[in-house]
């Protein structure tokens, strides 16, 4: 059964759950500190300020955020994807995230994904449904479950400061990457979105500044890959059209 964490009494509870499965966090909490939940909007908006941050730093990011939802009130799919390129492009989105909105935007009018359902899911059956959609990477996905679901067991093993949090919280001669992190974390299920919580909160601590919360950049290549393949394979059908 799927649980969330709707208030910081939820990621209270499953801190205590998660520091008596792996006592290893214990001095990683007492330096933590208290920290609170981190809540978001979910569905297409929720989403769509996720794509906004990513590869961004926060400030960045959440200038563009403030823009986008100024222009767009209420803002609903079928308006945004439907907006002018031009003035996307003025509200400082780059053209993949247009795209990747667009795209989204056009998933959920087509009814292809609910993205308020999808946190009913398990977090790996969530995270697959999630990363089906165009733009949405494996960090995106796993943030918009843990911060607008609220999904307890979503992990961003993706995330640089959850990464550097660990490499620095276990002593680890390097920063783990995706893979590696998402091993240490499997004695943190189900309880792995409050680990996440709780890193980011220790990285805060021995930091003294926010996580940078980016996703790596191998996913944003992959994803520019990927779109240029599609794009190269639907000129080839058009010449091939032509020339038939």
């Amino acid at each position: 059964m799927t649980t969330f964490l709707y208030s910081d009494a939820d990621l209270q509870a499953g801190l205590a759950q998660l520091i008596a499965a792996d006592p290893r966090l214990v001095p990683v909490a007492a330096k933590a500190g208290v920290f609170s939940l981190r809540r978001r909007e979910a569905g297409f908006p929720g989403l769509c300020a996720i794509v906004c941050g990513q590869q961004l730093s926060t400030a960045s990011a959440a200038a563009i955020r403030t823009r986008l939802f100024a222009a767009f009130d209420p803002f609903h799919h079928d308006t945004v994807r439907k907006a002018r390129t031009d003035k996307l492009k003025r509200l400082g989105l780059s053209a993949p995230k247009i795209k990747s909105i667009r795209e989204i935007g056009k998933a959920v009018a087509r009814g292809r994904i609910d993205l308020t359902a999808v946190g009913n899911m398990d977090a790996d059956e969530a995270h697959a449904a999630l990363t089906a959609l165009h733009g949405v990477g494996p960090w995106t996905a796993d943030i918009y479950l843990l911060f607008c679901l609220g999904h307890a067991d979503a992990f961003p093993a993706g995330d640089l400061a959850v990464q550097e949090s660990a490499r620095i919280a276990f002593s680890l001669r390097k920063r783990p990457d995706a893979k590696a992190l998402t091993k240490i974390a499997e004695a943190w299920r189900p309880w792995r979105g409050v680990a996440a919580h709780l890193l980011w909160a220790y990285y805060h601590a021995v930091k003294r500044r926010e996580g940078i919360s980016l996703e790596p950049a191998a996913a944003k290549k992959k994803r520019a890959k990927t779109a240029k393949t599609k794009k190269a394979k639907k000129k080839a059908e058009k010449r091939k059209t032509r020339n038939g």
